[in-house]
């Protein structure tokens, strides 16, 4: 690369890009649903999972902020929950408790890991230094789970779809993430995993760049 060619800051994607499940989707959902009285299959829910988040609205919600933000995120993903359920055959009220307990469970770092080369990787970058920002399609989740996984003080800034109000492909995220950074969008490049990474980078006039990870059965493919 030349250094006419070298951008000033990098733009991540987050889940499939920079963290993944340790497990699939169904194992947990299914062990968390045992417990609750709730019998299905695990492989039932890696089945109906990736194809009911692709569906679901926008994980994003224009102008809420401290208690009704973190209320509306679990909202919709109990929702998730509910109707993923009941794609696999479970048709009564869930369980009170079940979506709560599922959504506090993938706060915590346990179900998540780092992929193996991403400290090196991020290291590496600000070495050189590069201004780095994560731009995720996820919840406020995400920054305890960058704290508890050691990579939150590798980032100039943090990003995440339901505090702006929008969510990739809707290029207002990378609008933030440059202003956050204080470049330009032509010395910028976006690293993601899915179609949403590539349609919002480039409405944002940013070069984007798509790669793949092996993820457990159940993760939506390219899961922004």
């Amino acid at each position: 690369m030349t250094d006419a060619r070298r951008p000033e800051g990098l733009l991540l994607d987050a889940m499939g890009t920079l963290i993944g499940l340790r497990r699939s989707v169904g194992s947990t959902y299914a062990a968390f649903a045992a417990e609750h009285g709730v019998n299905v299959e695990a492989e039932a829910i890696n089945a109906a999972f990736p194809r009911l988040f692709r569906a679901a609205p926008p994980l994003a919600f224009p102008g809420l902020e401290g208690q009704a933000l973190q209320a509306a995120e679990q909202r919709w993903w109990v929702e998730l929950i509910t109707v993923t359920l009941q794609a696999c055959g479970h048709n009564d009220a869930l369980p009170a408790g079940l979506g709560p307990s599922l959504f506090e469970h993938f706060a915590a770092a346990e179900p998540w890991q780092a992929y193996d080369d991403v400290l090196e990787y991020l290291r590496r970058w600000r070495d050189a230094g590069l201004k780095l920002a994560v731009v995720s399609n996820f919840d406020q989740r995400l920054h305890r789970l960058l704290e508890a996984l050691e990579l939150a003080p590798l980032f100039d800034a943090v990003v995440v779809s339901s505090q702006v109000g929008a969510a990739k492909p809707n290029p207002l995220p990378f609008h933030i993430a440059l202003e956050l950074l204080n470049l330009p969008a032509a010395s910028v490049w976006h690293i993601g995993d899915s179609p949403e990474d590539e349609a919002g980078a480039r409405a944002a006039g940013v070069h984007c760049v798509l790669i793949e990870r092996h993820q457990p059965a159940g993760t939506p493919g390219g899961a922004a």
